[in-house]
This record gives structure tokens, sequence and C-alpha cells, in this order.
């Protein structure tokens, strides 16, 4: 696949998933805020209205608010600007798998500071996962993505390195 054609589809990947989290936040605002958790599957799921200041599990949530703003919105920034153009500049060499991951990523931290940044600090979560007794911290889809893409990467580092260590057998 052309170079270019892969820029293209990083680039709108990352746009449709950003549209993604954006249309479900607006969505949690609107049905979720100050509602009463809708519970599926025997308490598995809920849906529940939550802002976050922090991180996850709220780390971070008492920070100034200068603080925040630099640690938890211009670091991340940052970080996601170095690997946008990692992601574009290996492009051409990377495969397109890896590429959605880094897309998934970009998507996911994105999503997140354009909440920090446009609702002072509030990042708008509403999904809770309890299974065999573990429970998440309150999410949201773009925290899904930035899970679901570094995942996907690391598998796929472990498959190449598998792959490399079978050819030296």
């Amino acid at each position: 696949m052309k170079r270019w054609v892969k820029i293209v589809l990083f680039c709108v990947t990352a746009f449709v998933f950003v549209g993604c989290d954006r249309i479900t936040k607006d969505l949690a605002k609107e049905h979720l805020k100050n509602q009463v958790p809708v519970s599926y599957f025997n308490n598995s799921l809920k849906l529940i209205y939550a802002e976050n200041t922090g991180a996850a599990y709220n780390l971070g949530e008492h920070l100034s608010k200068s603080m925040s703003f630099w640690l938890l919105s211009m670091l991340p920034l940052g970080i996601l600007c170095v690997l946008f153009a990692y992601a574009i500049s290996k492009s051409g060499e990377m495969k397109v798998l890896k590429l959605f991951s880094f897309a998934l990523i970009f998507a996911g931290g994105i999503g997140n500071i354009i909440d920090r940044i446009l609702f002072d600090r509030h990042v708008t979560d509403f999904m809770h996962i309890s299974l065999f007794g573990m429970s998440t911290a309150i999410f949201n889809f773009a925290d899904v993505y930035i899970t679901f893409g570094a995942i996907l990467l690391l598998g796929l580092q472990a498959y190449s390195n598998y792959r490399k260590g079978a050819a030296l057998l």
C-alpha cells in the first residue's frame, strides 16, 4: 500500500474515532447526567455519568489548575504530537495494523484532551464494568481506544519477536 494512502487512512481513522468519542460523551451528558445509573447484564455493565478532573482512578484530581493543565493536557498533547509525527514519518514502512494501533492511541488521547481543554479539565466518563469480583474505574470510549491500541501494539510486537525467534531456530 502506498505511503500517502496509509497517511490518509491514519488521519481518517483518528478523525472518525475522535468523532465517535465526542458523540458518546455528548450522549452521556444528555441522557445520563443527574440520572440514576443504568445497569445491564446483572450489574456487569453500568452506564453512570462522571466528570473526572484527574487521570485514571482520579489520579491527580487534587492538582492545581495550572499543574493539571500542564501535566494532564499539555504534556500528553506533546507526546501525542510526537506519536503523530512518528506514525506519519514511518508510515511507508509500517504495516497497516500497526499504524491502526497508533491511530487508536492518538484518537483516544486527543478525545480526552479535547474534554480537558474545552470543559475546564473535566473529562466525561460513563461506563463501568464489574466482572468476577473485579471492577474498572468509570471510563469512556477514548480510554477504550487507548487501551485497545496499546494492547494491539504490544501483541504485534510480541508476534514479531516470536517470528524472529522462530526464524533463528
